[in-house]
């Protein structure tokens, strides 16, 4: 990593260091070009995958049009979509959206072109509820669904353990039913593909189902897919696997994971960094997206601003794989501060974002950032 510039000039004559002015660099690292594999985005900034909560029978709307859309139109470098379901069971709640049909693929297919055409790298999101499916919008309360309030009953998992008192009962996973989900999963990604995505995401964090396999707090199984280390990420292993046989060499992927339960007796940093370390060596996986917490209520979570880039420094610098920061990262100070000191590759904004579609082209403005575009219909507005 290119450590970050700055010149010193002298205000007098003569040589004399009676004042020093630094200089920002007008190549900011934040909107540096960045590549991975054969796609290049015009800056690090990512929009993180937020749901929504908007869709009917998994398919997207003019809502996650214009969502997506303006967050490409306003400088995002990668725009992700909300995490897309890989079957009607995987969904958190009913109003998710789905790839598990055609329909589906061609509403994601208007945005994903629309997304690319503003200068953004489109990326999906794909991942599957387990024991965390079923339940009511936030702003209805996120309580677990029954059959009759339009949830459903047939919710899966790593074993059969619910996530809190109150919730679903899931039913552990057999065999059959793991190979059931890895072929949802890999019909998903070929749709994804299909639908003109240039980048994709495998949700493995925040107490989904992947994460319900790694995390001893969730998976007490006895099988191949349970107790030791290399038994626990075995779902995610195979998973991962499905997904390269349906998606391009040449295309990136992504896996989010939460680098610790915050619970003792939980996934840790130290496993993370394993399997990162892991992941980097078999040559699959381009990026950790490193987020935390999601699988137990217990957790005790230390949030401030940019609290979990430690987690994505630790991943980086011990696995040797890139990694994207995420949480709570508002200022374009912080988030240019995170790519020059080496911390991750990616900054990848939630609720930044989600505020203010045009904060990375007044992130550019703070920055003092040359060569920035603004859309062409919005350049009268430059005037930061």
């Amino acid at each position: 990593m290119n450590e970050p510039k700055a010149s010193i000039t002298d205000s007098r004559s003569g040589g004399e260091n009676a004042r020093r002015i630094l200089k920002r660099d007008p190549n900011p690292h934040l909107f540096r070009p960045v590549t991975f594999r054969s796609v290049t985005a015009r800056n690090r900034i990512m929009l993180s995958p937020m749901c929504q909560y908007s869709g009917q029978e998994g398919l997207s709307n003019d809502w996650h049009f214009v969502h997506l859309g303006a967050r490409a139109a306003g400088g995002a470098g990668w725009v992700f979509t909300e995490a897309v379901h890989t079957e009607p069971r995987g969904r958190i709640t009913p109003h998710c959206l789905g790839l598990w049909n055609d329909e589906q693929r061609d509403r994601l297919a208007r945005i994903a072109g629309f997304v690319e055409a503003q200068g953004a790298v489109p990326g999906i999101q794909l991942g599957h509820a387990g024991r965390k499916a079923s339940v009511g919008r936030p702003w209805e309360g996120s309580h677990p669904l029954r059959v009759d309030e339009g949830g459903w009953d047939d919710q899966v998992s790593a074993s059969a353990l619910p996530y809190a008192s109150g919730w679903h009962t899931p039913m552990a996973m057999t065999q059959d039913q793991i190979d059931d989900a890895l072929q949802a999963l890999k019909s998903a990604v070929r749709r994804a593909r299909e639908a003109g995505f240039k980048a994709l995401e495998l949700h493995g964090a925040h107490g989904y189902l992947i994460h319900q396999f790694l995390s001893p707090l969730s998976n007490q199984r006895t099988d191949a897919y349970g107790g030791s280390f290399e038994n626990r990420i075995r779902f995610l292993q195979e998973s991962i696997q499905v997904v390269r046989e349906a998606w391009p060499h040449d295309l990136p992927l992504f896996v989010r994971l939460s680098c610790t339960d915050w619970v003792e007796g939980g996934w840790t940093l130290d496993d993370t960094v394993r399997l990162a370390t892991l992941l980097q060596f078999q040559g699959d996986v381009d990026l950790i997206d490193c987020s935390s917490g999601g699988n137990d209520p217990r957790q005790q979570i230390p949030i401030h601003p940019g609290y979990q880039i430690p987690l994505s420094q630790e991943v980086r610098s011990r696995a040797g794989i890139a990694t994207g920061a995420v949480g709570l990262i508002h200022s374009p100070d912080l988030a240019e501060s995170v790519i020059a000191n080496g911390q991750a590759d990616l900054v990848v904004l939630g609720r930044a974002l989600l505020s203010d579609p045009a904060w990375p082209l007044r992130a550019a403005a703070t920055l003092r950032a040359e060569n920035v575009e603004w859309p062409k219909q919005y350049e009268r507005s430059n005037i930061f």
